[in-house]
């Protein structure tokens, strides 16, 4: 489904972005929009500097993000273009800008929805496990075709992807070039935490996100920064982490006032479905 919202003026972020990005507002959240079609998105410098810039600079209103492609994919890798002369000094600046955006939807202040559709290969794949919760439309399929063209994940996705799918599945796709369809990445792999059908997944992501939004803002923010970094950690060290985290959490005079009218039945109790 295309965004329907209105672009926000190039002023309107607090930081200019590239023509590659759009960005516009539905309430509190911000959808990104991922604007070479033509190129089935695929990862330029220009355009991964640009959502570095983006997911840098998120304005203290937004509390959610929304990550889709224009046009037919989500994201079909690196532009291969940029790669076939570079020397090993160029590959590793590529890498390092790929990781450092990566790390930097991993850990932004805000939860990251990506919407997935069309072709989620390689450097897409790796950009779509940077984020919190994934939402695949039955149309997107699934590849890490590196191994059959010379070359290796580069923008985090060896560490993040067998972490998320499994080691074995990272390896026969890489090795062997399988392309996972929607259906089974999701009820094999467990890629995606929703399946929808074709042309639902930007409004499910923006129900989803605002949902999202209307949790305490701390809290939101306790879960995304410390549950990457617990499961890296020795289960001791993750306990005590996790105890450093109730108290950050429950803190919070807003989740005071919420615990206050849950126990008061001021507010609804979790109910199947």
């Amino acid at each position: 489904m295309n965004d329907t919202s209105s672009p926000l003026p190039g002023d309107s972020w607090p930081m200019p972005l590239p023509a590659c990005l759009s960005v516009s507002r539905r309430g509190a959240i911000a959808v990104l929009t991922l604007n070479r079609a033509a190129k089935r998105n695929a990862l330029s410098d220009e355009l991964v500097l640009g959502m570095q810039t983006f997911f840098s600079s998120i304005p203290a209103d937004v509390r959610g993000v929304v990550m889709h492609g224009a046009g037919d994919d989500f994201c079909a890798g690196l532009d291969l273009n940029e790669l076939k002369e570079t020397t090993t000094a160029e590959s590793f600046e590529t890498s390092i800008i790929g990781q450092r955006l990566n790390d930097t939807i991993q850990f932004c202040k805000v939860p990251v929805i990506a919407v997935l559709h069309g072709a989620v290969i390689g450097g897409g794949l790796e950009l779509a496990a940077s984020a919190h919760i994934r939402i695949a439309e039955e149309s997107a399929y699934y590849a890490l075709p590196e191994g059959t063209r010379g070359i290796f994940l580069g923008s985090g996705g060896s560490v993040r992807l067998p972490r998320l799918i499994g080691a074995a599945a990272v390896m026969d796709m890489m090795l062997s070039g399988r392309v996972y369809e929607a259906q089974e990445a999701h009820a094999i792999l467990r890629l995606s935490q929703y399946l929808v059908g074709p042309g639902q997944g930007l409004e499910k992501g923006v129900e989803l996100a605002g949902r999202i939004a209307r949790n305490a803002p701390l809290a939101n923010f306790a879960i995304i920064q410390s549950i990457p970094r617990i499961i890296e950690q020795d289960p001791q060290a993750g306990l005590f982490t996790e105890m450093l985290m109730v108290g950050v959490a429950q803190g919070d005079e807003e989740a005071k006032t919420r615990l206050r009218d849950f126990l008061e039945r001021k507010a609804d109790k979790v109910r199947r479905g």
